[in-house]
């Protein structure tokens, strides 16, 4: 088996700039980067929320701030050692919210067809009965 080897034309030459733009569009950088900004305020947003509104409203019900709240023990050797878990339960909150604004994100463009909704099964063609 011989394979032949036909003489292809010389790519065109592109210059710095044109192949950086071809990039940035074949790869949706662009994209990418817009969502990586407006994730970053959203994240700062929910922060500030959780941060000021969620834990002094959580701390009227517990004895001091949600972010302060740890558990003092000692340890093996005689050293005392500290669990906060005040700022952990507050990242938590902060977590579950920010994944709560994505899912509401997801929906509001899957319902206007913008994102493919994979979480529904294909339905399958039935084919015809024949009579």
């Amino acid at each position: 088996m011989f394979v032949t080897l036909t003489e292809q034309p010389p790519p065109e030459k592109k210059s710095f700039k044109q192949q950086y733009v071809a990039f940035l569009i074949a790869f949706g950088i662009i994209g990418i980067a817009i969502g990586f900004v407006i994730g970053q305020a959203v994240n700062k947003l929910v922060t500030a929320f959780v941060k000021d509104i969620i834990d002094p409203t959580i701390g009227l019900f517990l004895p001091g701030n949600l972010a302060n709240m740890s558990a003092n023990v000692t340890g093996i050797h005689g050293s005392p050692l500290e669990f906060k878990y005040g700022d952990l339960i507050s990242n938590i909150i902060d977590f579950s919210i920010i994944i709560l604004l994505v899912f509401l994100a997801y929906k509001l463009l899957s319902k206007y067809k913008l994102v493919e909704d994979k979480t529904k099964p294909e339905e399958k063609t039935k084919p015809e009965e024949k009579k």
